[in-house]
């Protein structure tokens, strides 16, 4: 159950009482099977999958939930073909084109004929709740897919101000300069991928994937005035990533330093198994971001 991406927000420390109901709020919301017309549907799932029904794993200061959506796979090139040959049937039919108005509510009709046999997309995004901190990483690599998860536990809670966190620093300015030699953090070292932009608007973009980071290339882009919007790093040999300026942690792997802690044990379920997992997660994902708050002057919001 591995996080493959984190998009950090912060609550104020006040809402951990309420986040004691957690499990209560979210049995209220849980997910829907899509209707016949309807192009979507929003809702928390178990966490632990098959193997439980509760709405939150809960593991010391840390709980683990789940949103779940299915959505109608219903292309609009699909229903723009299938609107053009009705029109040209009733325009060789009846010898007249549809006006405006009228086309827009064939259009409509024809959406409602076909959305009950598109095929249905079931999908889940997982957040990870740090309740004595006041942190929430959502499994996301875009804003508004983490923002999504953050508005329904906001509508299940009835009021949950988590906002997004933000550097009191440039990360792009920090990030250059760990690429130019400057000390990185504590437990930091350098990955083997980066994506370099010139300032300017519209100016070149260089990415470097495989590459040593601290090679000759990369070091005469740095002296042309180009600033790292991307970075590979990894930390303490046990979970690489790569941090962009948009503070969201993308790649998120776990290395061998890290996964040996778990096959050096014997667990006799899957769920034992999962258990383990988002005990390993949850320690890992503290250390990080007290790196990333430490390094970057991540805003708090108490």
């Amino acid at each position: 159950m591995f996080f493959r991406n984190l998009t950090f927000f912060r609550f104020p420390s006040s809402l951990n009482a309420a986040l004691e109901t957690l499990e209560d709020r979210l049995v209220e919301h849980p997910l829907k099977p899509v209707g016949p017309l309807e192009l979507g549907s929003r809702g928390f799932v178990p966490p632990m999958g098959g193997e439980g029904t509760a709405m939150t794993h809960r593991l010391g200061d840390f709980t683990w939930v789940s949103l779940g959506r299915e959505d109608r796979l219903l292309p609009g090139a699909v229903v723009n073909d299938a609107l053009a040959k009705k029109l040209a049937e009733i325009e060789a039919k009846e010898g007249r084109k549809l006006g405006g108005k009228a086309r827009k509510q064939l259009k409509d009709d024809l959406i409602h004929e076909m959305l009950p046999k598109a095929f249905i997309k079931g999908s889940r995004t997982s957040a990870s709740i740090d309740l004595k901190h006041g942190i929430v990483a959502v499994d996301a690599s875009s804003k508004k897919s983490a923002e999504n998860v953050v508005s329904e536990l906001r509508h299940a809670m009835g009021s949950f101000p988590a906002v997004p966190v933000n550097a009191e620093v440039s990360v792009r300015a920090v990030m250059t300069g760990w690429l130019t030699g400057e000390p990185l953090p504590e437990g930091l070292t350098l990955g083997d991928e980066c994506e370099l932009k010139d300032p300017v608007d519209g100016g070149a973009v260089v990415k470097a994937q495989r590459q040593e980071l601290t090679a000759d290339e990369i070091t005469k882009h740095l002296e042309t005035g180009k600033q790292v919007t991307k970075l590979a790093l990894v930390l303490d040999d046990h979970v690489s990533f790569v941090l962009g300026e948009d503070l969201i942690v993308r790649k998120l792997k776990f290395l061998d330093g890290a996964v040996d802690q778990l096959e050096n044990t014997e667990r006799d379920s899957l769920a034992a198994e999962l258990d383990a997992r988002y005990a390993l997660f949850s320690a890992e994902l503290h250390t990080l971001f007290g790196v990333l708050e430490k390094a970057l002057k991540l805003s708090r919001v108490d």
